[in-house]
């Protein structure tokens, strides 16, 4: 399963790569989210096109940029992110297919473009999304569940929405995100790695508490630790990957699960150098 970390840190996303995560979002996502997100405890990155190409210039890592949601800026935004380094554009709030066109059109083969699924219109619409030739599509949990007008963060892992979804899909899928298999909350993270294992999931996000839970630790032993332990579940026997199933279930129906997984940070952490 391939790792994504959000961060503009030239120095920690170069260590976290080069220790095994696949690649680095640079997000500049900003456009009517706050009004979107007014008191859920969600953060508004401020990533710049210069943060982009600093990021191109630390790491042959994937780069990923993640930029507004479709409108009248969206062929300025894709340009600007192909000029500096993007091998990926990645589109958030998704509601029709023909936004998804237009957007293919801007990036006219430059580079790859992804979606995120995270309005009730995108799912509604997942089999005509996915038809597109798009780099990859993630669900957007935190999005969604404000789009539907929820506070279950992770209810759609369990009424099958996001089985639907994974259903439509070919290209590279990807929802939830990770920390350290020890950690996490309000589900363990190694509870939702089960759950991701489960779905096939191709890549996911290092969530915002990856980078608060390596404090004082050493990415080149964390990162390929994780990997490792989504290794394990991929191998687990079907009785094992039934129980953690019914543990995740029983973890989101108890109801501390409906709290808010707060969106990626962006400061490094402080953390051990290597030997």
């Amino acid at each position: 399963m391939d790792l994504f970390l959000f961060t503009v840190d030239p120095g920690w996303g170069a260590d976290v790569v080069a220790a095994g995560a696949a690649g680095i979002v640079v997000d500049w996502e900003r456009r009517g989210k706050a009004r979107r997100q007014l008191g859920e405890g969600t953060q508004i990155n401020a990533d710049t096109p210069d943060d982009l190409a600093r990021m191109r210039a630390a790491t042959d890592g994937r780069l990923l940029c993640r930029i507004n949601g479709h409108g009248p800026w969206t062929g300025d935004e894709v340009d600007e992110a192909i000029a500096r380094g993007a091998d990926e554009i990645l589109l958030p709030m998704v509601r029709t297919p023909d936004e998804v066109d237009r957007t293919l059109d801007l990036v006219a083969g430059r580079c790859g473009l992804g979606i995120l699924i995270e309005t009730q219109d995108a799912v509604d619409r997942a089999r005509q999304l996915a038809l597109r030739p798009l780099s990859r599509i993630y669900v957007g949990l935190n999005d969604l569940r404000i789009d539907r007008r929820s506070v279950e963060l992770f209810r759609p892992l369990v009424d099958g929405t996001v089985d639907d979804v994974r259903a439509e899909v070919a290209q590279p899928f990807g929802v939830g995100g990770l920390t350290l298999p020890e950690s996490g909350f309000p589900v363990p993270s190694g509870l939702l790695a089960a759950e991701l294992v489960r779905l096939g999931t191709d890549f996911t996000f290092l969530r915002r508490s990856f980078t608060a839970d390596m404090v004082g630790r050493d990415p080149f032993v964390e990162v390929p630790r994780l990997l490792d332990s989504v290794a394990e579940l991929r191998d687990a026997a079907a009785a094992e990957a039934r129980e953690r199933r019914a543990r995740f279930v029983a973890a989101v129906e108890a109801g501390p699960a409906d709290l808010v997984e707060p969106a990626p940070v962006l400061e490094p952490a402080v953390v051990a150098q290597p030997a």
